[in-house]
């Protein structure tokens, strides 16, 4: 007999919840680690989108900051007399930390020190500063020591050499003042967002009516390629036709041609059809798809024969077959089919940059658009970052509702 037969029940039961504990306990630091790693990965693919909508929202000065800053800030400033001043935060002659406003610049002063700690500076007036006649050698530099009240306390410091500092005091209690040099004074800051970005960046060079051609070159070319690819994906797979097996790999195999190929010859097309520098060059070529030909196909294809032969005998004809019955049982690949158009469509650059001319900016597309944007406003990141959030919001948006039907579509593909 084994050890575990030789105990009684209360001991088996007993050994049974600690095996049982264990294994909880294994299984949940597994799930723990998995969490945390896939959260870094996470963090890692969100944070550049993160820092761009931030700095979207930062002035132009907060973008140079050195150490970056992801949140925007703006350097606070208070009425005193009917004048903005900016706010410093400013050790007072008391020690203690204020927010202060300049009244008073290009005061002379010393720049002082600790003998015993050369690092570690404090510019004081000097007329707060008293001569003693000694002197100390710093680096075989003989440098005066004089009597230095800082805080409240009065200290023996070395001068290490003159300056010019700025006079603050305190807006709420002026007759509490501190003094620093105005070059180096760590200005107060508040969170902020400047919205006005996407209102300025909107106004440069037409980018609005960018936007409104994208939009509207993506819906007809969304809508044109769902209309073709749906009645040409039923034609190859329900119609029987002469030569229709082999006119379906001869067009399923222009798939395999690079765009770089084409497009020399697309464009000696448009300029026989006169329609070079416009937008209906953006949008016929891309109507006709192979790709989302033969997506449509593969899915009508699974479609049971039983529903298209009912049909028929209850006297429907093809348009109806396919718009009544096909079309909404295919609403996975469609949607996964006008996701793939859409991003295409609104991502387009070596067509439209080949197609349409510099100089017509009022036919430009968002990713012409943002190329010319950063030669103009190269200067201002800011400005380039609220025009790129304002290109990516909508596709983005698009894909997060979408998805559902794009997973659907991948989850039952295999099904038969």
């Amino acid at each position: 007999m084994t050890m575990l037969e030789n105990k009684p029940d209360t001991d088996l039961a007993a050994e049974h919840k600690r095996l049982q504990r264990r294994v909880n306990r294994r299984r949940w630091l597994g799930y723990s680690g998995i969490y945390v790693i896939l959260g870094i990965f996470a963090i890692a693919m969100i944070f550049p989108f993160v820092y761009m909508f931030f700095t979207s929202l930062k002035d132009t000065s907060d973008v140079f900051t050195y150490p970056p800053r992801v949140l925007p800030y703006e350097a606070e400033t208070i009425e005193v007399d009917g004048e903005e001043l900016p706010v410093f935060i400013i050790d007072s002659v008391d020690g203690e930390q204020r927010e202060m406003v300049l009244v008073e610049s290009g005061i002379e002063a010393g720049l002082f020190a600790d003998e015993s700690d050369l690092e570690t500076t404090v510019a004081v007036p000097l007329e707060f500063a008293t001569d003693t006649g000694r002197t100390v050698v710093v680096d075989g530099e003989e440098l005066p020591i004089y009597t230095v009240e800082v805080a409240g306390d009065t200290q023996d410091l070395v001068l290490l050499r003159n300056t010019a500092v700025g006079k603050f005091v305190d807006p709420d209690d002026p007759s509490v003042v501190g003094y620093a040099v105005v070059r180096t004074a760590e200005p107060a800051e508040r969170i902020t967002a400047n919205w006005g970005n996407y209102s300025e960046v909107l106004g440069i060079r037409d980018f609005d009516k960018s936007i409104t051609n994208t939009v509207l070159i993506t819906v007809l070319v969304v809508v044109g390629s769902l209309f073709t690819s749906i009645m040409g994906g039923y034609a190859f797979a329900r119609m029987n036709f002469p030569g229709r097996d082999r006119l379906f790999v001869a067009y399923l195999g222009s798939i395999m041609i690079p765009f770089v190929v084409l497009i020399i010859p697309l464009f000696r097309l448009m300029v026989s059809l006169g329609w070079v520098n416009t937008l209906g060059s953006l949008v016929w070529p891309f109507i006709f798809n192979a790709y989302g030909t033969f997506l449509m196909r593969q899915f009508f294809v699974s479609i049971p024969k039983d529903l298209e032969e009912a049909a028929y005998i209850d006297g429907a004809k093809r348009w109806k077959i396919l718009w009544s019955i096909f079309v909404p049982l295919s609403w996975p690949a469609i949607a996964t089919l006008a996701t793939f158009m859409f991003l295409y469509a609104w991502n387009s650059f070596i067509w439209p940059l080949v197609s349409i001319n510099g100089a017509n900016s009022e036919d430009f597309v968002l990713t012409i658009a943002l190329q010319t944007l950063g030669g103009q406003a190269g200067e201002g990141p800011n400005l380039i970052f609220a025009a790129i959030v304002l290109s990516v919001i909508i596709p983005f948006t698009v894909f997060v509702f979408a998805q559902r039907y794009f997973v659907e579509n991948v989850a039952t593909s295999g099904i038969k």
